[in-house]
């Protein structure tokens, strides 16, 4: 070839589109793509964007205060995922900003998840039980609560204990420094709760701990079954722990203990000798009569429990009570559930988080740690707790705080909207809402036994299928802190009959929302919760004929728009009317009044035989020949 011509170009492929066009491309170009193609890609390109995202882990469990990577995490999905639905759902949020427990399982279930909810606490527990092997559990000393009526020689009863236990560790006096102590029986523990009445054990109870194993019902010999009494076993049925009763006073020559098994049996507690399940053991806290037999039958029916523990855990308890000293700060006593509670141990308790400094036995010796079932002081606490407040050693100091942060801005959130229980008025609006309120739970204190019995039974007879009474507790005299506290654990109403509540019952009950329903005919009462259960029924809408209006002229005004000249035929027309506007017998429009006048004066009604101005709010095609009719609706409340 000559170095001046020009080098041969190679021939321009030919390309036939499905169109059936042919036009030539330039040699090494791409192939084009048909639209066609093109759009196909790119709906298979969104499909798979929008595609949902199914989280490998079906079944999760959340605590409050999870963050949002937290939550990913439990799932298996990238945080960017979560924080991108939370967009969806006009939430903003960040990878360590904390979700409320609904929000998290809607998140959970967007993704195929099913959420378990449960405390800090009990995700701490879990984690540590699912580690637990059989091997690494002991017995532990029971845990027994003493209850009964008043002068039935409950703090006689525990005093002679105490006495017993003295002379076996053989120390000359003891100074009780908080409610809660052990004593020894054949080298085995046994730990008591001294609680004042029904007050310390309710509130745990109220607050879903459970502290004890075995309750100990005291009934004098000479004296029988009293409201105190009833009381006490209503509270012990509800925890659900075995009862032993001590029938005390038997030294005395008037003592019938035939007659006291009598009496609980027909309250449902049938004495073991008598052919039942209860324990009912003769005893005297003045002579000691019977006191190594009651520590006996303690320890013997702990033993059928299988009372277990595991001592190599973080320690876990219960507040039994708290008090700021003025010397060491606020001071908790705790009763150690499971696990050993050491000092330097963090802690998590409620809303208040700390760092044990001391911890003193119930002689009020100092120790370095407290196994399971023991109770001790515990300083180092930054405020003070509720009693009843799960005491939980932690290991993530980090994310402890955290939840005690986020139960700080919680309980805040609770005080400023002043949630209360439930009352008669509320009842309607819980089951609006859906919370399920299908049951009524009352207590009732009335001046004589005969008077709360007949009551009892008028108000559960007044049950139907839609809504149901349940008395859970009756009672003589006034209306006690003690009902107050029973109500505020069962979410109950309190009724009085021909009783009055004591002053402290009734600060308690203002302060915890408890209703207080106060009566002096029995009637009345039946009438009242008639009247509740008929709220939980949709009420009737009925509509009230007023009067009936006939359209004359029609008047066109600047800045008022059309108004009417009427005249009232029938009945009369008020400014609080509604309006129905028909057209040869036809509904056109439903409103309300706009303005009504009486030549050029506003007014609140027009009778029949007058005329007057109208016009309806926001509508203007009214005319001549049209009939209004006015009228009014009320909600009838359904029968029951």
């Amino acid at each position: 070839m000559h170095p001046t011509s020009t080098p041969l170009r190679p021939e321009p492929a030919i390309v036939t589109t499905e169109t059936g066009r042919r036009h030539a491309t330039k040699p090494g170009a791409k192939k084009p793509v048909d639209k066609v193609d093109q759009e196909e890609g790119r709906l298979q390109y969104r499909a798979r964007r929008e595609e949902p995202v199914i989280a490998p882990n079906k079944e999760i469990m959340i605590s409050e205060g999870i963050t949002v990577k937290e939550l990913a995490e439990k799932m298996g999905i990238k945080t960017a995922l979560v924080i991108k639905k939370l967009f969806d759902m006009k939430l903003m949020a960040t990878i360590n900003q904390s979700l409320d427990l609904k929000k998290a399982e809607e998140i959970a279930a967007a993704f195929g998840s099913t959420a378990t909810q449960m405390s800090f606490e009990e995700e701490a527990s879990w984690e540590v039980e699912m580690e637990e092997t059989t091997s690494d559990l002991q017995t532990r000393p029971p845990v027994v609560t003493i209850m009964g009526h008043v002068d039935h020689g409950k703090t006689s009863l525990l005093d002679k204990i105490r006495e017993a236990n003295v002379a076996a560790r053989e120390a000359g006096g003891i100074t009780q420094h908080i409610g809660a102590y052990q004593v020894e029986k054949n080298g085995k523990l046994i730990s008591f709760i001294d609680t004042p009445g029904h007050e310390a054990f309710t509130r745990m109870r109220a607050r879903g701990a459970k502290v004890t194993d075995i309750v100990i019902l005291v009934v004098a010999a000479d004296d029988g079954v009293m409201p105190q009494t009833l009381e006490a076993i209503d509270h012990a049925r509800a925890a659900k722990v075995p009862i032993i009763v001590a029938i005390n006073k038997i030294d005395k020559p008037d003592a019938q203990p035939d007659r006291i098994k009598q009496q609980l049996s027909d309250r449902g507690l049938l004495a073991a000798d008598w052919g039942g399940d209860v324990e009912m053991i003769p005893v005297s806290a003045k002579t000691a009569q019977g006191i190594d037999t009651l520590l006996e039958t303690i320890l013997l029916i702990s033993e059928i429990g299988n009372l277990r523990a595991n001592p190599g855990r973080p320690g876990l308890g219960n507040v039994l009570e708290a008090q700021l000293d003025r010397g060491r700060g606020p001071v908790a006593t705790v009763l150690v559930r499971n696990g050993t509670l050491r000092v330097g141990d963090y802690f998590i308790c409620g809303s208040v988080f700390g760092k044990v400094r001391a911890l003193y036995n119930d002689f009020g010796e100092q120790v370095r740690e407290a196994p399971p079932s023991m109770p001790v002081e515990v300083l180092g606490l930054e405020d003070l707790p509720e009693v009843g407040d799960t005491f939980q050693v932690v290991i993530d100091t980090a994310k402890a705080k955290q939840i005690v942060g986020f139960r700080e801005v919680r309980e805040r959130d609770l005080e400023m909207a002043k949630k209360k229980r439930l009352s008669l008025e509320q009842f309607h609006k819980a089951m609006n809402e859906g919370e399920g309120a299908k049951e009524l739970f009352v207590i009732i204190k009335a001046d004589v036994g005969g008077s709360a019995e007949v009551l009892a039974d008028t108000l559960t007879k007044l049950s139907t299928e839609k809504v149901s009474i349940k008395v859970i507790h009756t009672g003589v005299g006034a209306i006690t802190e003690r009902d107050v506290l029973l109500a505020t654990a069962s979410e109950a109403i309190i009724v009085g009959f021909n009783v009055r509540p004591e002053k402290t019952a009734s600060n308690l009950a203002e302060k915890e929302g408890i209703d207080i329903r106060l009566h002096t005919i029995i009637y009345e009462v039946v009438d009242e919760m008639k009247k509740a259960m008929a709220g939980l029924l949709e009420p009737i809408i009925k509509e009230v004929f007023q009067g009936r209006v006939e359209v004359r002229e029609v008047f066109r005004i600047t800045k008022v728009g059309t108004v009417a000249g009427c005249f009232v035929s029938e009945g009369i027309v008020k400014r609080s009317s509604n309006l129905r506007l028909l057209r040869d017998n036809i509904v056109i429009h439903t409103g309300k009044v706009d303005t009504l006048k009486r030549f050029k004066d506003d007014a609140s009604e027009v009778k029949q035989g007058f005329e007057c101005g109208l016009s309806i709010a926001g509508y203007q095609d009214i005319k001549p020949g049209d009939v209004i009719e006015a009228f009014t609706t009320e909600k009838v409340a359904a029968q029951i």
